[in-house]
């Protein structure tokens, strides 16, 4: 069973950055492709980002690429969402999952961190 713990989160001005971090516990780090999705209210749950086991493969939804940056170090357990020029259409909770394999549909993610709440103001 993987633990997944968010932090990060705050409010931010738009233009401004914010890295998110989420630690792993209870499993092989290495043996999962960790994900970033995220829930604004009234919104279902949408994918951000994922990256594969090795970091040898990123993807990103079209409305952050260019802005976000998915990164993950093995050693520590911990993968990370660095965003910048965030945008106040990029408030909501932000949440990390892993899965064992290449998906990037929220119901194809096995465990889920809590979340953290990002928001941008205008």
């Amino acid at each position: 069973q993987v633990q997944l713990v968010e932090s990060g989160g705050g409010l931010v001005q738009a233009g401004g950055s914010l890295r998110l971090s989420c630690a792993a516990s209870g499993g092989t780090f290495s043996n999962y492709v960790m994900g970033w999705f995220r829930q604004a209210p009234g919104k279902e749950r949408e994918f951000v980002s994922t990256i594969a086991w090795s970091s040898d493969m990123t993807m990103y939804a079209d409305s952050v690429k260019g802005r976000f940056s998915i990164s993950r170090d093995n050693a520590k357990s911990t993968v990370y969402l660095q965003m910048n020029s965030l945008k106040p259409e990029d408030t909501a909770v932000y949440y990390c999952a892993a899965t064992s394999s290449w998906y990037f549909k929220p119901n194809d993610y096995n465990y889920w961190g809590q979340g953290t709440q990002v928001t941008v103001s205008s």
